[in-house]
């Protein structure tokens, strides 16, 4: 497992990345002299590079070794992050975070891949879970502290730690990682028939429906806590830890359930109906008063984080060495693309008057339409074609694992 630690740093240099940006906007815009909203297209083209890049480039890589494509994507990342810190107008800021978007949905899908072998099948949840773990921390942990880097120095040198972490997740994996032996030699054509296969599109459904209600609500959850509504909250802080938290816990405590678990697919209906829950009682609790909204906010955090260990672990399952790291891909894409239409439909309902208060409604109908897809879509996909017997791709031999 001290290898699964490693790749969970490099996890946290890309959670720390992906969400500190958004609270350097109004300082960045200052520096260069631009509208917030124009600075905030750093994080639509960072999101969208994630998004299109990721399962690209993990198709193209996926037959290769996947050593090589760890310490690839993490260099473009580290350099990614450097010329960021360096950005002398917005233009080239917004080129560094495309880059920065591909080096970060490479890694993630890889090393998501990479820990799954790393470890025997029954410690194969815990290994995912850190990967995700790594990513959540470094949104708990990573960007308070980004912040407070920022008010205190500047943007850049928030920019400079991320580029610094990478380095070192770098600096690790290439001296302790073994070179993992290629998957077996697949076509292009065969792994784009990952895109084809009902229970891979099922899966990445319910990860794109989940996205949309629970990251893209996140994106507006300080105006939403200011409306009348949900109590006229001005300090958000409180509110951001209890998300947080509960998303460190959710992802690191999912990893022994989803060893324990016969039927993971049970397992992701059970964390799609919390999810629900936790986004349809927010109003209502926070109209009682707006502390009571902290643990329907804490419980969002943990089962959102929670739900993509097990996703991970049955496209894996599903997929084996024919197309695994692809599938992987595929479900983070989609989960940046979720994202980014959540924020989008959610600033088109401020812009329309609809109110901030109606957002976790609007998030929880998100919620249960992905519930209603896996109990349908994902579970009449599983029934129809049992999860192949091999190992996910890049499997060590066992007396090469940790």
């Amino acid at each position: 497992m001290k290898l699964v630690y490693l790749l969970g740093l490099g996890a946290f240099a890309l959670g720390l990345d992906a969400y500190v940006t958004a609270g350097l906007l109004p300082v960045i815009a200052d520096d260069f002299g631009a509208s917030v909203s124009a600075t905030g297209q750093m994080v639509t083209t960072f999101t969208l590079a994630y998004a299109i890049a990721s399962p690209i480039f993990a198709t193209l890589l996926s037959a290769s070794r996947v050593r090589t494509g760890l310490l690839a994507s993490l260099a473009v990342f580290a350099a990614a992050n450097a010329a960021s810190a360096l950005a002398g107008s917005l233009g080239a800021l917004l080129v560094a975070r495309a880059f920065a978007g591909v080096g970060a949905g490479l890694y993630l899908a890889l090393a998501a891949s990479a820990a799954a072998s790393l470890v025997d099948e029954k410690r194969r949840g815990r290994a995912l879970a850190m990967i995700m773990g790594g990513m959540s921390s470094g949104t708990v942990i990573g960007v308070p502290l980004g912040v407070f880097i920022a008010q205190h120095t500047s943007w850049r040198a928030t920019l400079w730690l991320v580029a610094a972490l990478g380095l070192v997740s770098f600096a690790g994996l290439a001296l302790r990682l073994p070179q993992l032996p290629a998957g077996e030699a697949v076509s292009l054509r065969r792994r784009a028939q990952v895109v084809t296969d009902p229970r891979v599109a099922s899966v990445v459904g319910v990860s794109f429906l989940a996205a949309l209600g629970s990251l893209g609500l996140y994106t507006y959850i300080a105006p939403v806590m200011k409306t009348h509504a949900m109590g006229g909250v001005d300090d958000i802080t409180p509110y951001l830890w209890a998300w947080g938290i509960g998303g460190v816990l959710g992802s690191l405590l999912i990893g022994p359930l989803v060893d324990r678990v016969r039927r993971p697919q049970t397992l992701v209906i059970g964390i799609l109906a919390l999810l629900t829950l936790a986004l349809a009682v927010m109003r209502p609790a926070a109209g009682v008063d707006p502390l009571f909204a902290l643990l329907p906010i804490a419980l969002w955090g943990a089962v959102g984080w929670a739900l993509q260990v097990p996703q991970q672990n049955d496209l894996l399952l599903a997929r084996g060495d024919r197309g695994g790291p692809v599938a992987v891909a595929l479900n983070e894409s989609a989960l940046y693309l979720g994202s980014a239409v959540g924020s989008g439909l959610g600033g088109l309902a401020f812009s329309t008057g609809l109110g901030g208060a109606t957002l976790p409604l609007c998030a929880a109908g998100a919620a249960f339409l992905a519930l209603v897809l896996q109990l349908t879509g994902v579970r009449a996909a599983a029934g129809r074609r049992p999860a192949p017997a091999a190992e996910p791709a890049c499997a060590l031999p066992a007396q090469g694992r940790n």
